[in-house]
C-alpha cells in the first residue's frame, strides 16, 4: 500500500479492504524500519497516530467515517505544532520546544478523522528552497540520493515520495511547497495566503506564509485541501473545456536549466494537443516585483526572528544565519514601500492575465543540486538557492494561490497559478492538464 494514493487508501478503508490500524501499524513499521527515515523524519508519533487508528476503525465499522481521508496518515512538517512531541522547525533555536495544542489545521485534520504520523524535517525555520540542513539533517531526493529533496518542506515531500506517508502538509513562504514536490515528482498546492489559518504555525514571514498539501495526484490535493479547511466535502473536478493558458515571461526568469526546460516545453506540447490554448506573455513587470523580494522577505523574516538569532547565533547554519540578517539592511520605510509597490504591481499584473484562465511555469528552473557541493562552495549554494525559488517566488510575491505537477521527466515541474481566491478553480485546471502534464 506504500505507493498508494492517499484517496485510494481512504477508499480501501471504506470497502473494508484495510483498516486504519492496519495501514497505520505499516507506515510506522516501514518508517522505523527505513535506512534513510532518521534525514526524513524529525520524529514519529506513534502513541498518538494508533490512538487516532482505532478511533477510526470504530467509526468504519460503524458506518460513520467523518471524511474520505478518516483514517489515512498523514506526515507534517516540523513546524506545525502538535500537543505533546517537539516542533523545533529545524532549528537549534527552539530546542526542546514542545507545544500543549495543536496548530489549528492540525486539529482540523484530526477532527475528521486523519492520523498524524510524525513530524518531518525542513530547512532550518524555512528559510531555504534547497532543504540543506547540516544543523539536524537534510532529507534526500527520491531521484538522487546525493541531491538535496528540496525545501524547505523536505522531509514533508520525501515522506511521501519514499512511501513512508499516503500524504504529507507542509508550507510555502516562497515555494516551500512546490519546490520538494517539483524534485520528488509529486503534486503540491500552495493555496491562497490566508486562506488557511497560521495558528500554531512557527512563522517564517507571516505575509507570505501558507499551509497546503503535498500528495502523489490533484485528486489527493482536493481531498486534503477541504480537511485543511474542516470541509467533509470534497472538491470533484469538473469539465471545462478548452483552456486559455498564458506562459509568463520577463528577463528575470527566462534562464532555465535543458532538462527542466525540455520538462515544460513537452508538456505544454502535450496540452495543446489536448485542446487547450497556450500563449506567451511577456511582462516586465515581474522583474520589477522579483526586484522587492530581498526587502519584502528579510525585513519580515529578520524582524519576527532577530531577537532570538543574535542571542545564540552560533546555533545556526551560516548561510542561514547570513540571509537572515540581510533584513537588517533595510528601513521601515523602505519595506512599508516595497509593500506599496508589490500591491500596485498584483493589481497591474492581474488585470492584464484576466483573460486567461491560469499561469504556466517551469516550478524549478535547476535540477536538484548535490548536498556536497552545496556545502563545500557558498557561492554555489547562494545561487542554487536563488534559483530554486526564481520561478515559484513569482506565485507568493503575486499572491496567486499555486500548484506544481509531475511531468514525464523525474524532478522536473509544471506550475500552474491562478489569481487570489481561485483556489477551486485551480484545482480544477490541474485535475484536466495533469494526465498531459505526465505523458511521455
Amino acid at each position: 500500500m506504500s505507493d498508494k494514493s492517499a484517496c485510494h487508501l481512504g477508499q480501501a478503508i471504506a470497502k473494508g479492504e484495510v483498516t486504519p490500524s492496519q495501514l497505520t501499524e505499516d507506515m510506522l513499521n516501514r518508517a522505523q524500519d527505513h535506512p534513510l527515515v532518521d534525514r526524513i523524519f524529525a520524529r514519529l508519533c506513534p502513541e498518538r497516530a494508533m490512538a487516532e487508528a482505532q478511533a477510526a476503525d470504530r467509526r468504519a465499522r460503524a458506518g460513520t467515517r467523518r471524511h474520505i481521508l478518516d483514517g489515512v496518515p498523514l506526515s507534517w512538517k516540523d513546524l506545525f505544532d502538535v500537543a505533546g512531541y517537539g516542533t523545533e522547525a529545524g532549528s537549534k533555536l527552539l530546542q526542546g520546544r514542545v507545544p500543549e495544542h495543536d496548530a489549528i489545521v492540525v486539529a482540523r485534520t484530526a477532527q475528521l478523522g486523519a492520523v498524524a504520523l510524525g513530524k518531518t524535517h525542513m530547512s532550518e525555520l524555512a528559510f531555504s528552497g534547497l532543504g540543506l540542513n547540516p544543523m539536524t539533517a537534510t532529507s534526500p531526493c527520491v531521484n538522487d540520493p546525493e541531491a538535496v529533496s528540496g525545501g524547505s518542506s523536505s522531509g514533508a515531500a520525501a515522506s511521501v515520495a519514499f512511501g513512508l506517508a499516503p500524504a504529507a502538509v507542509g508550507s510555502d513562504t516562497g515555494g516551500s511547497i512546490r519546490v520538494p514536490s517539483a524534485w520528488n515528482d509529486l503534486v503540491g498546492f500552495k493555496p491562497t495566503h490566508d486562506l488557511l489559518p497560521l495558528t500554531g504555525v512557527v512563522p517564517l514571514a507571516p505575509k507570505f506564509d501558507t499551509v497546503g498539501p503535498i500528495c502523489r495526484t490533484v485528486e489527493d490535493a482536493m481531498a486534503l485541501f477541504s480537511m485543511l479547511q474542516g470541509d467533509t466535502s470534497v472538491q470533484q473536478p469538473r469539465p471545462c473545456g478548452a483552456l486559455r493558458l498564458a506562459v509568463l515571461s520577463c528577463s528575470e526568469i527566462v534562464e532555465c536549466d535543458a532538462a527542466p526546460q525540455a520538462a515544460f516545453d513537452h508538456a505544454r506540447a502535450q496540452i495543446r494537443a489536448a485542446g487547450h490554448h497556450i500563449e506567451h506573455v511577456e511582462d516586465e513587470r515581474v522583474s520589477q516585483m522579483l526586484g522587492l523580494s530581498a526587502v519584502l522577505y528579510t525585513s519580515e523574516a529578520y524582524g519576527l526572528w532577530r531577537d532570538a538569532i543574535e542571542a545564540a547565533p552560533d546555533a545556526m547554519y551560516p548561510p542561514i544565519l547570513e540571509r537572515f540578517r540581510q533584513g537588517a539592511q533595510f528601513d521601515a520605510p523602505a519595506y512599508v514601500a516595497a509593500w506599496r509597490e508589490l500591491e500596485q504591481l498584483r493589481t497591474q499584473i492581474w488585470q492584464d492575465l484576466r483573460g486567461y484562465d491560469a499561469v504556466l511555469l517551469p516550478t524549478v528552473p535547476i535540477l536538484p543540486p548535490k548536498q556536497r557541493r552545496l556545502e563545500e562552495e557558498s557561492a554555489y549554494y547562494v545561487r542554487a538557492n536563488l534559483m530554486t525559488l526564481r520561478n515559484t517566488r513569482v506565485g507568493n510575491l503575486l499572491g496567486a494561490c499555486a500548484i506544481t505537477l509531475p511531468s514525464a521527466t523525474p524532478s522536473c515541474g509544471v506550475m500552474a497559478l491562478a489569481p487570489p481566491h481561485h483556489d477551486r478553480a485551480l484545482l480544477n485546471i490541474a485535475a484536466a492538464i495533469e494526465a498531459p502534464c505526465r505523458q511521455g
